[in-house]
């Protein structure tokens, strides 16, 4: 039987505890409706017997305390919420007691915002992660020494897990019920929860917000230039000449302080702009492509797909209000 430890921290998402505990219990169920043994002890363990969550409209009962667990198979570390360092700090006491259990032979899975938790263990120094999107930047400033992959809704780094953002990570928990039972019960997990299997990206959700967090006023005045003149075609010399910076110094900068290089903060900056007119208009995809600034059909599909996972047509589809209902 699989030992299954789900963390009651701090701050905690309190779906992101009861999510795990309901679907590998839902699973010991499948397995026996269909004559198996059931696999996962599913535990909650905490560092007091109660934890109060949501500004104490919630109360979590630990089923287990740190001390009490002698062995287990699997440890998930929920999403955590509000200031991230005051979360981390309210929950330094849960990161030992992590090594401790990793060094024994325990996989770990963090979900969502749980990776900060995880990272500060130390335990994906040099490996990759994902996390929500939107923490992105904090997440690399905080933690150098791991690569966090854009958009990814799993990462497995050799029984270290990660989850992306919010409900993507209904697939790393069914990633999991398939490693430890198999594809079947996986695909029964996920048609009874409703969740799309094997969903490999939260690209399609992300929202670009440019990267203004940093003191170089140079870089953001060329930001805001570009944030502003999307639907015209801008040239990395353009914005050099116009900042008085040489081209390669310009685009040293920018890269530092915004972590991406100009060209792909321009195409960043345009995609979200379309984007956001497939979702509010009825505009069609040479009229949005246009508008962004872009004349060749390929290169804007190709462009979109890389930033979103998903082509123009297939993002329109999908976020348009009035897309059509295709019946079968």
């Amino acid at each position: 039987m699989k030992h299954v430890s789900i963390l009651v921290p701090e701050t905690a998402v309190i779906e992101a505890i009861a999510d795990p505990r309901y679907l590998f219990t839902a699973v010991n169920e499948f397995l026996q409706a269909s004559g198996k043994a059931p696999l996962f002890k599913v535990e909650l363990v905490a560092m007091t017997k109660e934890v109060r969550l949501n500004n104490q409209i919630f109360s979590v009962h630990a089923d287990k305390m740190l001390h009490e667990i002698q062995e287990t198979d699997l440890i998930f570390i929920p999403a955590i919420s509000g200031n991230i360092n005051n979360a981390l700090a309210l929950n330094n006491d849960l990161l030992p007691w992590i090594i401790k259990h990793h060094a024994k032979g325990s996989e770990v899975a963090s979900l969502c915002m749980g990776a900060f938790l995880l990272a500060s263990t130390g335990l994906l120094s040099g490996k990759k992660c994902s996390t929500h999107w939107l923490f992105a930047s904090q997440f690399r400033e905080m933690f150098p020494d791991i690569e966090l992959v854009d958009g990814s809704i799993i990462t497995d780094a050799g029984g270290i897990y990660s989850s992306g953002g919010a409900n993507s990570y209904w697939n790393l928990l069914l990633y999991l019920v398939e490693k430890f039972t198999d594809r079947d019960t996986a695909i029964l997990a996920a048609k009874y929860f409703a969740i799309e299997i094997d969903r490999e990206s939260q690209l399609a959700f992300m929202m670009f917000q440019g990267q203004k967090g940093h003191e170089d006023a140079k870089i953001k005045k060329a930001q805001e230039f570009i944030d502003g003149n999307y639907q015209e075609k801008i040239t990395v010399d353009q914005l050099a000449d116009m900042l008085a910076l040489g081209r390669r110094s310009f685009e040293r900068r920018f890269k530092t302080a915004t972590k991406n290089t100009v060209i792909e903060y321009i195409q960043r900056v345009k995609i979200e702009a379309a984007k956001r007119s497939f979702e509010s208009s009825r505009k069609n995809i040479t009229e949005v492509m246009f508008d962004v600034g872009y004349t060749d059909t390929k290169s804007f599909r190709d462009v979109f797909k890389k930033i979103t996972g998903l082509t123009p047509i297939e993002y329109r589809n999908k976020y348009q209000k009035s897309a059509p209902v295709l019946m079968a």
